[in-house]
């Protein structure tokens, strides 16, 4: 919290508690602690109250995201990560983990967004007594006003940012040399996204939902492509549906890729883990 108000800090936060609650945020109190933190003064806090009561996601008014024990940089315009996420990180780094190839490992962060993914591998192999030289990390997104969230999010670690569809985004050097692809590509079905709840339908990019007519076209895109870049053992990680992992694996099967699917009921996430030959 800001010193501006300390001497009235409870009765601030049980009015801005208040405004929220009254709009319908269920984590009033929570979400009132976060955005007297963030403001600046007691004008800009009245903005963001104002801005979050309208719907906009809390997470670009504060400029970040929680995110596998981070504070992921996000902003208006750029995909806020889902907790559900984490799982993919957990994956990876256990792919890695039983990888047994010579360091530095190369991790690509596809459809990357605010690269929380890599941010988070990064971490969680650092916390595992990972070197800080042994993690090669690139994140490739189309949209480029996510690019700068994800410098600013790698840039611990030292991953390089690209900007491009897929893997025409990565350097060619990079074929055949990855160990893990770690992605939450969109797979919102198109018909679903009007189903969505306003913060993400109206806030964050379409690009960043929308998965085409059965929300796996994406996926079609890079189960073709991945077996290319992979280098051989190497581990793609991506995020579906839980109703669309079967047909992830057949996607995945049909690109020649050994593929399981894996989910956590307390994360609710679902995932499919497919290794090239």
């Amino acid at each position: 919290m800001t010193s501006a108000w300390p001497e009235s800090a409870p009765p601030l936060l049980a009015h801005v508690a208040g405004r929220l609650r009254a709009a319908g945020c269920v984590f009033a109190e929570e979400e009132a602690a976060l955005l007297i933190e963030a403001a600046e003064d007691r004008g800009h806090l009245d903005r963001l109250v104002a801005l979050r009561a309208a719907g906009e996601p809390l997470e670009h008014l504060v400029g970040w995201a929680e995110f596998a024990g981070l504070r992921v940089a996000v902003g208006p315009g750029v995909f806020v990560p889902r907790r559900r996420s984490e799982l993919l990180v957990r994956l990876a780094a256990a792919a890695l983990a039983n990888d047994g190839g010579a360091p530095p490992a190369v991790v690509v962060d596809l459809c990357c967004g605010s690269a929380a993914l890599g941010a988070g591998l990064a971490a969680a192999l650092g916390a595992r007594g990972w070197a800080p030289g042994g993690l090669e990390l690139h994140a490739a997104d189309l949209d480029p006003a996510a690019a700068p969230y994800a410098r600013r999010n790698l840039a611990p670690w030292g991953g390089q940012v690209h900007t491009g569809d897929l893997f025409a985004a990565l350097p060619g050097a990079l074929r055949g040399r990855v160990d893990v692809i770690i992605g939450n590509a969109p797979y919102v079905p198109t018909a679903a996204i009007a189903l969505m709840p306003p913060e993400a339908r109206d806030h964050e990019p379409r690009a960043s939902l929308d998965g085409g007519a059965d929300g796996l076209a994406l996926h079609r895109r890079i189960a073709a492509e991945a077996g290319g870049w992979l280098a051989p053992g190497g581990t793609l990680v991506i995020e579906v549906g839980r109703t669309q992992a079967a047909a992830a694996l057949r996607i995945l099967a049909e690109a020649g890729l050994v593929a399981r699917a894996e989910e956590d009921e307390d994360l609710g996430g679902t995932a499919v883990v497919a290794v090239s030959g």
